[in-house]
């Protein structure tokens, strides 16, 4: 079985537009060798601009965020003396909205995580550079020592705690997307699904929950239908027509379609979200550096400094990501386990 974050990430890929599929690809083409200079858009020195060319998906805030010294001084002599911070999103070749993908210029890398590195290289009074790639390749930067930090939607997990560190900054969710005349609530409680017909991709961690759910409520003498479409478009046919209750996908994808849709007769909403950990543990995205870099500690400090400050929490009401909120930032919290990864 794949880790759960690549089966998170896929569902998140197959939300892409045809639009940001095409541009991304021209970016992709460009950058053979499997990595690239992203190309990214300058702020004035103590202000960062989130929501920038996202095509729609976020709202643009410009944001007052200096630097601290008490925390840039715990960095490492290497990374504070070079004055930056390389930012490793492993992105291409397709992205995955509202999380990375090319933005409506159709060359510079926008979305929710490039825009909090960017947020934590201010704290830190570093200047991000923005190095996207393909996936296993922004892992092979971080092992080089290349890209000194990841943003890309990395779940934490005990298998991944060999290699590296991490300081989380969002939950790990999935979540249900209903019609917004629909006043079906998910609330937490696998119970309320009895009766309803769900969509879902096929191989993603979300229907691993959902088919469990499923069984539960078999054994309750409960029905719980469960649909697969071969495409996103076809999943959300079914979901505007009546054909399915609901679509449960990862949460960040669901809460991107709901941009695309607010102004459409076709409008949709968030009906609950769940950790794609599961009951016992809440899953959490975390930054990812080389084990014992030294660059952990500091990155979580800039990301409580932000949570403090209420930069982090209009970050994520830029992305319509509130949900996702986390009260600080933890340097290698318990993750995924190994029987589960």
């Amino acid at each position: 079985m794949r880790h759960h974050l690549s089966l998170s990430r896929r569902g998140l890929l197959r939300g892409i537009t045809a639009a940001t599929a095409a541009t991304a690809l021209a970016s992709g083409l460009a950058a053979c060798g499997g990595e690239s200079d992203a190309a990214t858009t300058t702020d004035a020195a103590g202000t960062v601009t989130v929501g920038r060319l996202s095509n729609g998906a976020a709202k643009e805030t410009t944001l007052k965020v200096p630097e601290v010294k008490s925390i840039s001084a715990r960095l490492p002599e290497s990374v504070r003396s070079s004055g930056k911070l390389v930012i490793g999103v492993g992105a291409l070749p397709d992205g995955f909205p509202p999380l990375a993908y090319v933005g409506d210029d159709q060359k510079s890398l926008t979305g929710a995580e490039p825009d909090l590195a960017r947020l934590v290289a201010a704290v830190l009074g570093l200047e991000p550079e923005l190095k996207n790639s393909t996936w296993e390749n922004m892992f092979v930067g971080i092992d080089s020592g290349r890209t000194d930090v990841a943003f890309a939607n990395i779940t934490d997990t005990e298998e991944r705690k060999r290699k590296y560190d991490f300081a989380s900054y969002r939950k790990d969710d999935v979540g249900f997307e209903v019609p917004a005349k629909s006043t079906w609530n998910f609330d937490g409680d696998y119970r309320n699904l009895a009766g309803r017909t769900v969509a879902v991709d096929n191989g993603t961690n979300q229907e691993k929950i959902l088919l469990e759910w499923q069984a539960k409520l078999k054994q309750e003498g409960k029905q719980l239908t469960v649909k697969h479409y071969a495409s996103k478009s076809s999943t959300y046919l079914a979901l505007t027509g009546g054909k399915v209750d609901a679509y449960f996908a990862a949460n960040p994808g669901v809460a991107y379609h709901i941009t695309q849709t607010a102004k459409s007769p076709n409008a949709t909403r968030s009906a609950g979200t769940y950790s794609g950990a599961g009951a016992s543990l809440q899953g959490l995205i975390a930054a990812t550096t080389k084990k014992d870099s030294g660059l952990a500690e500091p990155i979580a400090e800039a990301i409580d400094h932000l949570i403090e400050n209420g930069q982090y929490a209009k970050w994520l009401a830029a992305w319509n990501l509130s949900s996702e909120a986390v009260e600080s930032s933890e340097v290698n919290p318990p993750g995924l386990p190994l029987d589960n990864s």
